[in-house]
């Protein structure tokens, strides 16, 4: 299987470079907006793996825009558009960011991330194991992995520029941003979570849990900001295949997880190269995960 050039960074010379993050390149575009790249780079237990992913920032721009258009009446987000023709001249017409980049307005980003989960999977599952608990929510005993919980809870963690997050209780976020805040990011989460589920079951998908980002815009609204319910922030189940007690096949990058589960590898960088059948594996997870939500093809 052959792709375009997969992008692992990029060089926008006539724009300023606020951030390069695990996967996105931001741009200062003027006072009110950024310009944010998605590029083809990987993460894995918080380390940016040095082999790309190819198509996969398509797949997260195009997605993001399917559900912040989608959800919009939520929670306004921060997307002004993701069509090169529309963004100010500034921005150039570079064919290696064409369909993968995002204008976007400023906003302040609490240093939160707002994650809601549906079912007992990840660190959630490992935590209920040692303590019967999930960020300080009790839960029934004797739940299997990949359980559906009752209700959706909100399980918050801390937004790590380096190293690990680290799952964290209402209360810490309560310190952290105040209480009214977080009480609104709580409910806005778990709305905008139920919501995406709902639809995305009619498609076929489980959403096990996901993570929202918001911030404040100019005028003190809050919206969500960064990107929304792709295959890298949050986990995706074929629902014809569910069954719990066991971990499940998913169409997110915990294909990657579990193949480096199989390495000598300490998860501390530099992280190990994905094989290329590893690596086309993903791409075509990701293209089906957006396929299936949306009923179009990329």
């Amino acid at each position: 299987m052959t792709y375009a050039a997969a992008l692992l960074q990029t060089s926008l010379s006539d724009l300023k470079l606020v951030k390069r993050g695990k996967v996105r390149d931001v741009y200062e575009i003027d006072e009110e907006h950024l310009l944010i790249v998605a590029t083809d780079r990987i993460s894995a237990f918080d380390c940016i793996l040095p082999t790309a992913i190819a198509r996969k920032g398509e797949v997260l721009t195009s997605l993001s825009k399917f559900w912040f258009d989608k959800l919009r009446q939520v929670v306004p987000n921060h997307l002004v558009t993701t069509n090169i023709e529309d963004m100010p001249p500034v921005v150039g017409r570079a064919e290696n960011i064409r369909n993968r980049s995002m204008l976007a307005r400023r906003a302040d980003v609490f240093p939160v991330e707002c994650v809601v989960r549906g079912y007992l999977v990840g660190s959630g599952w490992k935590d209920y194991l040692r303590t019967g608990e999930v960020c300080g929510h009790k839960l029934p005993d004797n739940l299997a992995e990949s359980a559906e919980l009752q209700e959706p809870i909100f399980t918050p963690s801390t937004k790590a520029e380096e190293g690990h997050d680290e799952n964290i209780s209402e209360q810490q976020v309560q310190e952290i941003i105040g209480v009214e805040t977080a009480n609104h990011l709580r409910q806005i989460s778990l709305t905008l979570y139920q919501a995406a589920r709902d639809y995305a079951r009619s498609r076929g998908i489980i959403i096990a849990d996901t993570k929202f980002e918001f911030g404040r815009d100019k005028n003190g609204e809050i919206i969500l900001v960064d990107e929304a319910l792709t295959p890298d922030s949050s986990r995706f189940w074929p629902a014809e295949s569910y069954s719990p007690g066991k971990s499940q096949p998913s169409f997110d990058k915990q294909f990657v997880r579990d193949y480096l589960e199989t390495l000598s590898w300490d998860k501390r960088p530099p992280a190990p190269p994905l094989p290329p059948e590893v690596a086309n594996a993903t791409t075509l997870r990701y293209l089906e995960a957006y396929r299936l939500l949306t009923g179009k093809t990329l």
